[in-house]
């Protein structure tokens, strides 16, 4: 087994460096075909979520293979080879497969202990054999990988541990609410009607959601979706919408949640700012402010002598009060209130800023951010625990990489957003079950057994060509047998002819046995050679049977066969 795995993930690089990386269905199918034409690679398979993109493949040669799935990673994700490097992790053979069965019991998830990357896993395994890129190798690796997470699952509490990312980020969004009764009776969009965007509808109803709008590009994966919503029993309410009614739904709705495939923006801070500022009282005409207190070292960006003069005077009370409108906290929430009885913007902050448009929320953030800078020194609260969940108007999430809102809705009042980024920045202090070590351990046991199962497979087809070789020494000894006594009957023949083979198949039943547990242990690999040094056993004939094993990576004949 020359198993090497190429691969970054949220563990090793920067959300803005995976997300740019991100691989389309087209780029997945490209690189799984170009990694196969490259040298090294006999078979592949890729696995590629919303946070980790890894490469597996079955190399002859380390230091090639190692530099020619770099660069094909690079190629396929249009991130260039001397950025992503140094975001780049490898593992080789046993530390290859340690790695993936890690990866299937969540232990190395954003949230650990999450089930959802089985399916991820399924997905990566189905893509290989459709394409013919997966062999015995890969087949053997990924089948094995899914038992050992559904393990996990099973024979440990991992599930305390962890939960899908659809639950983390809808526990981000409530705050110190529970989901269920943050929940209750809202209406939620969902965009997007993939695995991810259904696990995030199923979720949404589950939790106690009233109703569910379904928007996707391809109208019958929407309908299909409310259909399975309403008549999962757990009484939501579901409809399907086109695309282009989503700017509409956003100033009906209370939750959305957004995982698309798309390369670009689905919703921009001006369709959010529209959506919440919908039905709201215009603000007075603008007026250019006079004679304002701006604190000392302070700069007032270009383009806010067009905005209402109250706004920037709340905002210059804000800065100096060292508060702020943007935080990158684990939800960002306008929270530049510092006291709950002098604040600039108000408990709903709409009000002071409605009619605003995304460039100025910007300029507003900045500036504010500026003040800030100048009371460092001031104790500073997390967003986190300022923001009281029930005053927002607005919860996003957006679990698509690359990402599907625009990360400027955060400064937006009333506007609170969850990403993939901000997910991280929470789990990092999420904690950890003691069923962990009980997983790792299942994966430790899993790891040498796949290894053993590897070895012993790989000396098969010396064990097979051993008896074929047998066999055909015992049919023409029979043969000359035939000749010298030609009065033999038919019985008498047959026991002569079983007498021999019994006696041949009791001399190898010893030797191969053995060679097979001794193959199976570290270091195995050398006794496959000699055997077939011993027995002057045909190169072609062993490679024969090599080629139809591979040919056939489901034979269940096969004693390598992981079960």
């Amino acid at each position: 087994m020359s198993l090497l795995v190429v691969g970054l993930s949220h563990r090793s690089a920067p959300v803005s460096v995976l997300e740019r990386a991100s691989l389309s269905a087209d780029a997945k199918i490209k690189l799984l075909h170009d990694t196969l034409a490259a040298e090294p690679a006999a078979e592949a398979a890729v696995l590629a979520t919303c946070n980790r993109i890894e490469l597996y493949a079955d190399v002859d040669k380390f230091h090639a293979g190692v530099a020619e799935l770099s660069t094909l990673l690079a190629q396929h994700s249009g991130v260039a080879l001397e950025e992503l490097t140094p975001y780049l992790y490898v593992h080789y053979e046993d530390r290859a497969v340690h790695h993936l069965f890690s990866v299937a019991c969540g232990l190395d998830s954003m949230v650990v202990g999450e089930g959802q990357i089985l399916g991820q896993i399924k997905d990566a395994l189905a893509l290989g054999q459709e394409l013919h890129t997966a062999g015995r190798l890969i087949n053997d690796l990924f089948q094995q990988a899914l038992r050992v997470g559904k393990r996990a699952h099973s024979e440990t509490g991992i599930d305390r541990a962890g939960q899908s990312l659809v639950t983390f980020g809808l526990e981000q969004l409530a705050v110190r609410v529970p989901v269920g009764e943050w929940a209750a009776g809202k209406r939620a969009l969902v965009i997007g009607a993939g695995s991810m965007s259904s696990l995030a509808a199923a979720t949404l109803a589950r939790v106690g959601v009233a109703e569910i709008v379904v928007a996707n590009r391809t109208a019958e994966r929407a309908e299909r979706l409310a259909e399975i919503l309403v008549a999962s029993g757990t009484g939501v309410s579901a409809v399907a919408v086109p695309m282009a009614r989503v700017a509409d739904e956003l100033t009906r709705v209370d939750v959305v949640v957004s995982c698309t495939g798309a390369t670009g923006l689905v919703l921009t801070a001006d369709d959010v700012l529209a959506a919440v500022s919908w039905g709201s009282a215009p603000d007075p005409a603008p007026q250019t402010p006079a004679g304002l207190d701006v604190p000392a070292g302070l700069d007032v960006p270009a383009g806010l002598g067009s905005v209402d003069a109250a706004v920037i005077a709340r905002l210059v009370d804000a800065a100096r009060d060292g508060g702020r409108l943007a935080d990158a906290g684990a939800a960002r929430t306008i929270s530049a209130a510092v006291e709950a009885d002098g604040c600039p913007v108000g408990p709903d902050g709409r009000a002071a800023l409605t009619g605003v448009d995304a460039n100025s929320l910007e300029l507003h953030g900045t500036w504010a951010d500026q003040g800030e800078a100048a009371a460092q020194r001031q104790p500073r609260r997390s967003a986190r625990t300022q923001t009281d969940a029930t005053a927002v108007r607005l919860a996003l999430l957006d679990l698509a990489m690359p990402r599907d809102i625009d990360a400027a809705v955060h400064r937006i009042p009333g506007v609170r957003l969850v990403d993939i980024e901000s997910l991280a920045e929470a789990s990092a202090d999420a904690p950890m079950a003691a069923d962990v070590d009980a997983v790792r351990g299942i994966v430790a046991e899993e790891v040498a057994a796949f290894g053993a199962a590897q070895r012993a497979a790989h000396i098969t087809p010396t064990v097979v060509a051993l008896r074929a070789m047998a066999a055909e020494v015992v049919a023409m000894e029979v043969a000359r047998l035939d000749g010298r006594v030609p009065d033999l009957d038919e019985r008498q023949r047959a026991e002569v002819t079983q007498t021999v083979r019994r006696v041949v198949d009791k001399l190898l039943h010893a030797p191969t046995v053995r060679v097979k547990q001794l193959a199976s242990e570290p270091g195995g690999a050398g006794y496959a050679e000699a055997l077939r040094e011993l027995f002057d056993l045909d190169p072609q004939t062993v490679a024969s049977v090599s080629r139809a094993d591979a040919a056939d990576p489901m034979n269940d004949d096969d004693p390598g066969r992981a079960s």
